[in-house]
């Protein structure tokens, strides 16, 4: 099991303390309140680490009903999960013996990170690569693997155990995110990821520790104990007032770029300011020209058995049949048996267009412009 007790400068939030150093002490200063989302983690985790064990052939006592969120969902995921971890062994033991498994098994990275430590949900060693999986229930936020510093930083953990003893070249580092049909890889040389620990990592969680360095806002902002209340933010977001609200057509190609590299921020940050407010007032601040009031309501049965009955006997139906919906379909079935009944009859839209950076990595849509311009140019 994980380990009690947080870092100050963790790997899971080191996206956030290496783009902003000095937030990392400013968060130092707020508590750590939790959350549902949080909890339900880590008795996904809980689970996924029997499962594993128990595959492994390892002793494990079922935690199921121990768990607070655990339901058929939380049971599939990490099924999956330790399916996805016996096809790794499986394929190791093609040009390995005897590879090495590791079941959530606590690192140390603190050579370049101040009381640096964390746990790794799997670490699998065979023919000089190293793999580190990393489980992610979330469902909100897509996880990519692709240069992610938790992720390097639980590599570095992990080298630290284990260089001297294996003849470990590369480092493979893995997010599996069932709940988002996400699996990402993410592999580096030992030397390069050495060189990004000394060169990146040290210098900036030197800065981070001591509190220095300049605040950076970004999208990492909306994990940080203190975006409510950080000034660099709030700067940082109104500098669009310079616009002075003008509606599109009086502003310039230059001033929309700009302000669309800006406006989720915008949008993440005024929503976090309401929330804040309102939380505030919900707990008895008085903010000056504001007040609470009760929000809309719908209504809705205060004992749904005694309904159907009065329905039922009044010579009424109370239900409505309705197809289940294509998730719901799913899970009743399982994956395989949904497969072999319902494939052709499932189709996939094309989605609603999208403005999003050059970085996102979907492929760009073919606009009409782009369409004519393919005819010209085949004439």
């Amino acid at each position: 099991m994980p380990p009690n007790g947080h870092a100050l400068l963790s790997a899971s939030s080191s996206d956030r303390w290496l783009h902003c150093p000095p937030s990392a002490r400013l968060c130092e200063t707020y508590a750590d309140k939790g959350s549902d989302y949080a909890a339900e983690g880590t008795d996904a985790h809980t689970l996924c680490e029997y499962k594993i064990r128990k595959a492994l052939g390892m002793q494990a006592e079922d935690p199921t009903e121990n768990l607070t969120w655990f339901n058929q969902e939380m049971d599939d995921c990490a099924t999956g999960y330790a399916a996805y971890i016996l096809e790794l062994v499986e394929a190791a033991k093609e040009t390995c013996a005897d590879p090495v498994v590791l079941i959530e098994q606590r690192v140390d990275f603190s050579r370049w990170v101040e009381q640096g430590f964390g746990t790794s949900d799997a670490i699998l060693i065979a023919d000089g690569t190293m793999h580190v999986i990393d489980y992610k229930h979330g469902l909100g936020v897509l996880v990519s693997a692709e240069d992610n510093p938790q992720m390097k930083c639980y590599g570095l953990g992990a080298l630290e155990l284990f260089d001297g003893i294996y003849d470990i070249d590369t480092v493979s580092m893995t997010i599996y995110q069932p709940r988002r049909q996400n699996i990402s890889t993410f592999t580096l040389s030992k030397d390069d990821l050495y060189r990004w620990a000394d060169e990146v990592l040290k210098p900036t969680a030197d800065l981070a520790f001591a509190g220095d360095g300049n605040f950076l806002c970004g999208e990492w902002c909306g994990f940080c104990k203190a975006k409510n209340d950080c000034r660099a933010r709030a700067e940082a977001n109104l500098e669009l007032a310079r616009y002075d609200f003008k509606l599109p057509p009086l502003l310039t190609d230059e001033d929309i770029e700009d302000i669309l590299s800006r406006v989720d921020d915008l949008v993440s940050w005024a929503s976090d300011i309401k929330e804040y407010a309102l939380q505030q007032a919900i707990s008895g601040k008085e903010w000056h020209g504001w007040k609470l009031v009760e929000g809309r309501s719908n209504r809705r049965y205060t004992n749904e058995a005694a309904v159907e009955q009065a329905v039922t006997n009044a010579g009424f139906d109370p239900y409505e049949r309705k197809l289940l919906g294509i998730t719901a379909m799913q899970k009743m079935l399982g994956k395989t048996r949904f497969d072999e009944l319902l494939t052709a009859y499932i189709e996939k839209p094309q989605g609603k267009p999208t403005l999003v950076p050059e970085s996102d990595k979907r492929p760009a849509m073919n606009t009409a412009k782009n369409d004519f311009m393919e005819d010209f140019d085949n004439d």
